[in-house]
């Protein structure tokens, strides 16, 4: 319990304006989308372009407010941007929220049910 106060985990803790910014951030198909394009790994902009399904350019903009709000950081390779989750805290939050998701619709969401080993991919 210590830890948490320590951590800013209280209910009058300064970032909890800064966590409702990342919320905000986090407010937005396309960017929720992004982030679960880059839980793997790094991808180029024309990458994530055609993974979301978005015009390159509407993407380079969420991805720059994104790493604005340095939930993602860039690596350059000749002309190609490469983009990538700053941290695991971006991933989980959106993982947490589908999950939450699941919940609403009723039901046992799938994150619940046993995992099957049939082989089946």
């Amino acid at each position: 319990m210590n830890a948490d106060k320590s951590c800013g985990l209280n209910v009058d803790s300064g970032y909890v304006e800064l966590a409702v910014e990342v919320f905000a951030m986090l407010a937005d198909a396309t960017r929720v989308r992004l982030i679960l394009a880059l839980r793997d790994g790094e991808m180029s902009v024309n990458e994530l372009a055609e993974t979301v399904g978005k015009p390159q350019s509407a993407v380079s903009q969420h991805l720059a407010k994104m790493r604005l709000a340095r939930i993602v950081t860039t690596r350059q390779e000749g002309t190609r941007v490469y983009y990538r989750l700053a941290n695991e805290h971006a991933r989980q939050l959106v993982v947490d929220a589908i999950f939450q998701a699941q919940h609403s619709l009723g039901g046992t969401p799938a994150h619940h049910l046993p995992q099957t080993t049939t082989g089946a991919a």
